[in-house]
């Protein structure tokens, strides 16, 4: 595992700290892109800009911190940086909420006038220039905001699904009821996200996860062996464990949310991050069958610590829309740690050869608190696997999944190793 220390809280007090982080791998140009608010001081209400820094992967390579002057509504503060990526247009779009002044969160919830704006800014060119910014909050939300207290996004990355379809994770404070004098008596917090099938032209927002309550959240689409796919949230819950939910529409409505005991919170909970990816093939001519279909695995980046923001640490699920299918953790930072952003990152194979690929993890840590600073990090697949299934057993079980191909076509190497992941992991 490799660590950098990205960006560092300054001392001047004019400068701020820095979070939470947002991360993105741009395949084409090799680049990665590490966003971040830019506060005048820890609290919420006192965020200011949003800024960046480019990074190139094979290089180990980071340019200087500048800030994204456009990415500013006059009188706001910008806030919950969100990248998402258009492979089809080569556009990255970068969403964040711009929010009135120093108004806090709590003074929103508490009085259910909502003063946030849901913006972006764009750049065509892999983030070296910077459209002006777009307010969308009239066009997209309309009056629905008049019954949303606030609402956030992410923060951290968004996804594309193959349809083309863009995915923005964000969360609101659903105003329940009100008192008769007006004022605002409860809320209650839901994952939803925007979407978009015109390539960023237009944008809507889907139904929220109903049941346990859920907030900061990110998404994966999670294709299964079957030819299935979902598309999969993770959200932060104030419960004491992790809230998902899976959507069969792309992010339209989402089932029932469940709460996912392996994957705990400290108190009041954190944000977390997941990335989807395809499993690695034991079985190399098996994609030649038409009946197969590459599943996707996830990983997932979390504090640890049910008691505190500490020890940051990766979990794996081989079957994510199974709550109970997640191992770990593999701990990559011991100390107090708190918010991060997830990279999956894929480099062109050499002749003969699957692609190398690789994660990265951008996250706040530090040695006295949560938010000293924000650290990178580079890991393989083989990192967390090998820490939750020791080499000998593992290698045990791609033998008896290849065996179990040659003699079934119809098995899956994914379904055997998968099997046997749960037997080992209940028996130990």
């Amino acid at each position: 595992c490799h660590f950098h220390f990205l960006l560092q809280a300054e001392s001047d007090a004019q400068m701020g700290r820095i979070w939470p982080p947002a991360l993105i791998y741009l395949s084409s140009s090799k680049r990665l892109l590490a966003f971040c608010e830019e506060r005048l001081s820890p609290a919420d209400s006192q965020a200011h800009l949003l800024v960046m820094r480019k990074g190139i992967f094979h290089r180990n390579y980071w340019e200087d911190m500048h800030v994204l002057a456009s990415a500013l509504l006059p009188g706001h503060r910008s806030m919950n940086p969100c990248p998402v990526y258009d492979e089809f247009t080569g556009t990255l779009f970068l969403f964040f909420i711009a929010v009135l002044g120093h108004t806090s969160e709590s003074y929103q919830l508490v009085t259910g006038k909502n003063v946030t704006r849901l913006c972006y800014i764009c750049s065509t060119d892999a983030g070296d220039t910077w459209s002006p910014v777009t307010d969308l909050t009239q066009k997209v939300i309309g009056d629905t905001i008049k019954v949303w207290a606030t609402f956030a996004l992410g923060p951290g990355h968004g996804i594309q699904l193959k349809s083309g379809r863009l995915i923005i994770p964000a969360y609101t404070y659903h105003i329940e009821c009100k008192e008769c004098f007006g004022q605002l008596c409860q809320t209650a917090p839901h994952a939803f996200c925007f979407h978009s099938d015109t390539h960023g032209r237009i944008w809507r927002f889907g139904e929220v996860v109903p049941g346990p309550e859920s907030v900061e959240c990110q998404m994966a689409s999670v294709d299964e062996e079957d030819g299935s796919n979902v598309l999969y949230c993770n959200a932060r819950s104030p419960l004491g464990y992790r809230v998902q939910a899976l959507s069969l529409d792309d992010g339209a409505v989402f089932q029932e949310g469940q709460l996912v005991h392996r994957l705990v919170e400290p108190r009041n909970g954190c944000h977390g991050s997941i990335i989807g990816f395809p499993a690695p093939s034991l079985a190399p001519h098996h994609n030649a069958s038409p009946e197969f279909l590459t599943p996707t695995w996830v990983v997932y980046s979390h504090p640890t610590s049910s008691t505190a923001r500490k020890d940051m640490g990766v979990f794996l699920s081989l079957f994510p829309r199974d709550p109970h299918s997640w191992h770990g953790p593999w701990v990559i930072y011991e100390g107090p740690s708190a918010y991060s952003d997830l990279a999956y990152l894929e480099l062109p194979p050499s002749p003969g050869e699957p692609p190398a690929v690789a994660f990265a993890c951008l996250f706040e840590c530090g040695t006295k608190t949560a938010y000293d600073e924000i650290s990178f990090s580079i890991f393989t697949l083989y990192d967390p696997v090998s820490y939750v299934v020791p080499p000998l057993l593992l290698t045990k079980l791609c033998c008896i999944a290849l065996g179990t191909i040659v003699k079934s076509p119809r098995a899956t190497c994914f379904s055997v190793i998968r099997f046997f992941f749960k037997v080992y992991l209940f028996y130990t």
